[in-house]
């Protein structure tokens, strides 16, 4: 079972009445961590604990739209690990409009590198690359809509300097 947005935005219905303005919660499923900004909005990064798992397109499932259709007809990436999003929502490759990205095809990374945000219900969500190697693919443009458990990048385990 996997957070959900509605878990969440649940999560901030209870503690909004609190005084806190942060709040850690580590499950043996996912790992939450909600910060409450200046302006009183809360800020979350969620991160399923869930192993990498290898992929093709055959398992990868369908995004909303022509753009999806496309990926679709996309050759297998035998060997390359698969980045999904935890939460369904608004990918955007930068942290924010105008900024460099957060990785390029060829940048090395690490199970806690960072690649991307998912904008879901106005929170903003890390996404991890939770496996080490390079990256080998982005699927998704800046902005494109991504359902929950959708393919953001591909990353090559073996194509890497990175320490295991």
């Amino acid at each position: 079972m996997n957070l959900t947005g509605e878990d969440v935005q649940d999560i901030l219905r209870i503690i909004d009445g609190m005084e806190v303005d942060r709040l850690h919660l580590r499950t043996g499923r996912f790992e939450l961590s909600l910060c409450r900004g200046d302006d009183g909005a809360w800020t979350q990064s969620a991160r399923t604990t869930a192993e990498p798992v290898l992929v093709d397109d055959r398992q990868v499932p369908a995004v909303q739209g022509v753009a999806a259709a496309d990926r679709q007809t996309e050759p297998a990436r035998e060997g390359l690990t698969g980045v999904r999003t935890p939460l369904p929502g608004a990918f955007y490759r930068a942290p924010k409009p105008g900024a460099a990205p957060f990785v390029e095809i060829g940048d090395e990374v690490t199970e806690t590198t960072v690649v991307g945000i998912v904008e879901t219900m106005k929170l903003m969500n890390s996404v991890y690359a939770e496996a080490s190697g390079t990256v080998a693919e982005i699927v998704l443009g800046d902005g494109e809509f991504a359902e929950q458990g959708a393919v953001l990048m591909f990353i090559d385990p073996l194509a890497t300097g990175v320490a295991p």
